[in-house]
């Protein structure tokens, strides 16, 4: 068989399962059970798959995992966070569009506390969205603020989503997540100049109202209780990352630690919090690993029978400039984005892209955190965006999906073009890593 035809069937077959509704995790392991056995010569082929699985998951680099997401559902079940976002509408004023604004803000802080985009949106949506519309904000400017700042938790550290990327590409963990941090805040930077913009320009989408006000006092006196302790725990972790203090691992499990003492300490951590954030931490960890360990047998599986080689050999061989070849794997990312979650399309195209990114001689870290940003992107694509879905279901009933779609639009084009930024100036990427101690 032609490498094509193996392409064919590995990516039609995987396909087909996911469309049939089977779990991504069973649909790696069954199309990589059935491709071993028929190409690798059966039982032999079959015990490759077993020591790949081990040898996966079996690694000192995926503990961050599990602990950043630990990290978020402390923070999500135990209701920490809430309190940041009431301190946050304290301090906006009578800023246009003020309520918007909140909802990039306290999106920006809480990716820094959670690391997971669908728990962001569904506290935002639920706290911030149904005030906003009693204020009489436009939908377009209620739902997609929301989207969009919820989805920052991918781009901005700690991102669970960054360490499986890094693990599965073998790219640095630690200066991927360093660098992420620009292009994170660039991101929320560009969210609130538009709708600052937008508001200004159009004030009947987001009309002003009266604030009581609140003495300078207490407003100081709240960040210094609910706003810094909770911001000390991301330089801690960052921080020690970025001066070589610890590894990735140690800082996450340095950060799990202090947010459940935050927790103690603001009186909300109780023993059913602690086990309804435990319980899901876990479920989503094992549900993370199960479709690694299928990953990176998938990855095996076409690098042995050639598709891998075939590929890099026939983008390489393409007479274009290499910009265009980055152009075409983002525009796949983004056609991806519209019909699977991220960490299906990280596992179907990493084990095709990075080849290509060493040939190339690209930076991987450059590149991961561009794909990260494209997988940010995806979780706001129309159709089947993961945080549109999110929002159907806690925004208010006469809400339709197309006004969630109307809505999302204007953020897609906004994070397509802080990809360009990134894309033509890479040290937006690169700075900070280069900044660390080795």
């Amino acid at each position: 068989m032609e490498w094509w035809a193996y392409m064919a069937f590995f990516f039609g077959g995987l396909g087909v399962l996911l469309l049939m509704g089977l779990p991504v995790a069973f649909a790696f392991t069954l199309i990589n059970i059935i491709g071993v056995y028929s190409f690798w010569g059966g039982d032999i082929g079959l015990s490759q798959l077993i020591l790949s699985i081990d040898s996966s998951i079996s690694t000192f680099v995926l503990v961050p995992v599990p602990m950043f997401i630990l990290m978020g559902t402390v923070m999500f079940h135990s209701g920490v966070a809430y309190k940041m976002i009431d301190v946050l509408d304290e301090w906006m004023g009578r800023i246009a569009g003020r309520l918007s604004l909140l909802a990039v803000g306290a999106g920006a802080l809480l990716a820094t506390l959670t690391g997971v985009a669908m728990g962001s949106v569904a506290m935002l949506g639920s706290t911030l969205a149904p005030e906003m519309e009693k204020r009489g904000y436009a939908k377009s400017m209620t739902l997609g603020p929301i989207l969009a700042s919820g989805s920052l938790a991918i781009m901005i550290p700690p991102s669970a989503l960054g360490v499986i990327l890094a693990s599965l590409g073998k790219i640095s963990v630690g200066k991927l997540l360093i660098g992420i941090i620009l292009p994170g805040f660039l991101l929320a930077a560009v969210y609130a100049a538009y709708i600052v913009i937008r508001c200004t320009l159009q004030p009947s989408i987001a009309p002003p109202y009266d604030v009581p006000p609140t003495p300078i006092g207490r407003r100081i006196l709240d960040t210094f209780r609910y706003v810094v302790p909770l911001l000390s725990v991301i330089v801690v972790v960052i921080g020690t990352i970025f001066m070589g203090v610890a590894t990735p691992t140690e800082a996450a499990a340095v950060g799990t630690l202090l947010c459940f003492i935050l927790a103690k300490a603001y009186g909300k951590l109780s023993w059913k919090v602690t086990k309804r954030a435990v319980g899901a931490a876990a479920s989503i960890t094992v549900m993370v690993l199960i479709i690694l360990t299928g990953s990176a047998a998938f990855s095996q599986v076409l690098a042995f029978i050639g598709v891998t080689s075939a590929i890099t050999n026939l983008v390489i061989d393409m007479d274009v400039h290499p910009i265009w070849i980055l152009i075409l794997m983002q525009v796949v990312l983004i056609f991806l984005g519209m019909f699977l979650e991220q960490t299906s399309i990280v596992l179907v195209t990493l084990p095709v892209f990075m080849p290509i990114v060493i040939a190339m001689g690209w930076d991987p870290v450059w590149f991961g955190a561009i794909m990260l940003l494209n997988l940010e992107l995806a979780t706001l694509s129309p159709p089947f965006g993961l945080a549109l879905f999110v929002m159907k279901g806690i925004a208010t009933p006469d809400t339709t999906m197309g006004d969630i779609y109307r809505a999302a639009l204007p953020f897609v084009g906004l994070n397509l073009l802080v990809m360009g930024i990134m894309i033509a100036f890479p040290d937006v990427v690169l700075w900070l890593p280069s900044l660390m101690v080795r």
